[in-house]
């Protein structure tokens, strides 16, 4: 039978009727005959009592989509990369359900609490999907009265957003948190190594990290003339400052927030500046804000963070951002936020901070009063982490692969069982079946009498580096032939030393 988009709409239409009434009947689908007007009018009756569109067109939902094998590799190796560096830190993980409680995340995002995806009452309980993995974390550590653990967790989260490129509605996230009470900055500036391993490994190409503190914005906020109730909004606007300009920005703060314009000129002083060590000296000497305790708190930890980083050998990729401001409510302290520049080989930031090119792929920061707010006695433990995002890296180096000539190998098959002659499926089976009981990963055709073109074709596109051969003369000399697809040079092996030198070509590539 051909494929249904060879056929009219009307033909479509039945068939598909006839696979949902097969289904539901238990009657096989090729005994309803198309011609049938008996199981026409069926059909009918099946698609009117089930709801099915004739013309439904399928899709996945909007703002999510489908991985294939060749992007399931990229990401996996994606993946390894990122855990590969959390268990080097020494973190253990966990897992939360994928659903909490509403009143879980009520109240702990701000303005992108309008983001979270509620789900309908199934029995009592509100519940909403988890919008990241930081406050499922902290309700976990509340719950099970943990205050120390240094864990990574990743998993899928959910976010009514705007989809973009590399932005989705369903994505994962690579979490790494230290909770628990330590000297000031020693986990910050190990969550900032991390960040610079993890991209580095990863060769994306030129970044910086962009580091501020809440508390220095907040002392800037104040020392300019901010009321106490405006900083939340406030915050939200400065964080728009790495999409749109300064102007729009000024704007917003003027005729949406209704600040004066004197205090917002204030605020752009402060906030348009970045820099590194000597930034923060000249913020320290200022005269206005060495009149803020909060702010001055941010500076000395900072400058305590800009000397652990050093020796972590990471300043090099640092700038401190004063327009950073990380929109999320939970943040108490330093904040930080990589992202991939579009010049190799410029500056980390230019002016207003329009250096990016994919946006933001990783953040985090310190959240020392999350836990306590799950907490029946408000006991606080302290946390810093930071999120890597996957789906904007993966972005990146699927467009990277797709621009070089290396095969991406969807498969881990070390050998492909085959034969050059017919009848040797069972001699095939015997082989695939000693390679497998030893760990080889093998694979063979799942026919009798193949090609054997066809074999080594499948090799070449799928990356699998060797064939075992057998067939008549093999098994008279008690050999099996082993090509290397690459070089197609062979050689013959002895059974028993089969197992032993498949594992010894294997780990040469």
């Amino acid at each position: 039978m051909g494929s249904l988009r060879s056929l009219s709409s009307s033909c479509r239409a039945l068939l598909v009727g006839r696979r949902i009434l097969a289904r539901v009947t238990s009657v096989p689908y090729r005994l309803y005959q198309p011609g049938d007007q008996a199981t026409k009018d069926a059909v009918e009756d099946v698609i009117a009592q089930k709801g099915v569109q004739k013309n439904f067109v399928l899709k996945t939902p909007k703002g999510t989509h489908d991985v294939h094998p060749k992007q399931m590799a990229i990401r996996e190796r994606i993946l390894s990369t990122v855990v590969d560096c959390f268990k080097r830190h020494g973190a253990e993980t966990i897992d939360t359900p994928v659903f909490e409680l509403k009143e879980t995340l009520t109240g702990k995002y701000g303005e992108d609490s309008k983001l979270i995806y509620d789900l309908k009452d199934q029995g009592g309980e509100l519940l909403s999907l988890r919008y990241d993995l930081t406050v499922p974390f902290a309700r976990f550590l509340a719950m099970n009265k943990i205050t120390n653990i240094k864990r990574y967790h990743i998993g899928k989260v959910y976010r009514r957003d705007k989809p973009a490129r590399g932005r989705y509605r369903e994505f994962y996230q690579c979490d790494f948190d230290i909770a628990g009470h330590y000297d000031p900055m020693i986990p910050d500036a190990e969550c900032l190594k991390i960040v610079h391993e993890i991209l580095t490994e990863l060769q994306l190409g030129n970044f910086c990290i962009k580091v501020n503190d809440r508390r220095l914005l907040i002392g800037i906020l104040t020392v300019c003339g901010v009321p106490e109730t405006k900083f939340r909004t406030v915050c939200t606007s400065i964080d728009k400052l790495d999409k749109i300009p300064w102007d729009s920005v000024r704007r917003e703060l003027i005729e949406d927030k209704e600040l004066k314009a004197e205090t917002v000129e204030q605020i752009g002083k402060y906030i348009r500046l970045n820099g590194g060590l000597p930034l923060l000296e000249h913020l320290w000497a200022d005269s206005k804000l060495s009149q803020n305790n909060l702010a001055m708190e941010g500076l000395r930890d900072l400058k305590l963070l800009n000397k652990y980083s050093e020796i972590f050998g990471v300043t090099d990729k640092i700038v401190y951002d004063l327009g950073l401001a990380r929109g999320l409510d939970y943040y108490t302290g330093v904040i930080y936020e990589a992202v991939l520049l579009r010049n190799p080989g410029g500056p980390p930031v230019q002016q207003n901070g329009h250096s990016e090119e994919f946006g933001s792929v990783a953040g985090g920061g310190r959240y020392d009063g999350l836990v306590g707010m799950f907490d029946p006695k408000d006991r606080a433990v302290p946390c810093v982490g930071l999120s890597i995002g996957i789906e904007r890296i993966f972005t990146l180096l699927e467009n990277k692969y797709k621009n070089s000539k290396e095969k991406v190998q969807t498969t881990e098959t070390q050998v492909l069982v085959a034969s050059a002659q017919k009848y040797f499926l069972e001699e095939k089976m015997k082989l695939i079946a000693a390679l497998w009981n030893s760990g080889i990963k093998a694979e063979m055709f799942y026919k009798e009498n193949s090609k054997f073109l066809s074999q080594l074709n499948y090799c070449e596109e799928r990356g699998i580096p060797l064939v075992a051969i057998i067939g008549e003369q093999e098994l008279q000399a008690g050999v099996v032939k082993l090509r290397n697809v690459a070089t197609r040079e062979e050689m013959d092996i002895s059974r028993e030393n089969v197992i032993e030198e498949i594992r010894k070509l294997t780990r040469r590539q």
